[in-house]
C-alpha cells in the first residue's frame, strides 16, 4: 500500500517522499494486537520518521489526500468529504488535486470544503456557506450560488472583498468561462 500512497504523493509534487509502516507488537486490545506507525520523508537521502515530526502542513494535507484517494477508489463510499484539504497547497499542485478529485467525482460524490480559488473553480456546483446574525444567535447556512455569484466569490477569494476586474478575469478564467 505504501507504494500507492508514495505513487499519488510524488503526482502531488513531493518527488521524492517515501512513505512506511512501522508494525510493532502490543498488548492486546479491543483494536488489535498491533501497534501501526506510518513514517514518511519529503526529502531524498532522509530517512522516514514520525509524520508528526516531519511533515509540514502542505505535505500532511497531500498525505491525507492521497489516503482518502485511495481509500474511494476501493469502497463503494457513497461520499468523500475534503475539509480543508488544502493546506499548504496552491498553483499546480491544487490544479492536479481538484483534476483527481473530478475522477472521484465519477463514482462519488465529492464535497470540498476551501478557501482556494482552484478547489472551488473545480467544483460542478458551489455552496457559500455564511454566518446569519440578524437573529439573538447566530446560525449558519448555505446557499448554493448562481453562475455570476460564482465568479464573484472565487474573485473575493483571489482578491479580497472588493476583487479588482483582475481578479474577476482570474477568476473567469479558473472557471473556463470567456467573455
Amino acid at each position: 500500500i505504501f507504494e500507492a500512497i508514495e505513487s499519488i504523493v510524488h503526482k502531488l509534487g513531493i518527488e521524492n517522499g517515501v512513505v512506511r509502516f512501522e508494525i510493532k507488537e502490543a498488548a492486546p486490545t479491543k483494536y488489535g494486537l498491533d501497534e501501526v506507525e506510518m513514517m514518511f520523508s519529503a526529502n531524498k537521502g532522509v530517512d522516514p520518521k514520525e509524520i508528526k515530526f516531519v511533515a509540514s502542513g502542505g505535505e500532511f494535507s497531500r498525505l491525507i489526500f492521497a489516503i482518502k484517494y485511495l481509500i474511494a477508489d476501493k469502497t463503494a463510499l457513497p461520499t468523500v468529504i475534503f475539509d480543508e484539504i488544502d493546506t499548504g497547497i496552491s498553483g499546480e499542485i491544487a490544479i492536479q488535486m481538484v483534476t483527481m478529485m473530478k475522477a472521484m467525482a465519477q463514482n462519488h460524490q465529492v464535497i470540498a470544503i476551501s478557501h482556494l480559488p482552484q478547489f472551488a473553480a473545480g467544483g460542478d456546483a458551489h455552496y457559500f456557506v455564511y454566518k446569519d446574525h440578524s437573529a439573538a444567535r447566530s446560525v449558519s447556512n448555505i446557499r448554493k450560488l448562481a453562475a455570476d455569484e460564482r465568479v464573484l466569490e472565487i474573485a473575493k477569494m483571489i482578491g479580497g472583498e472588493n476583487p479588482s476586474e483582475m481578479a474577476i478575469n482570474s477568476s473567469r478564467e479558473l472557471l473556463g468561462i470567456t467573455t
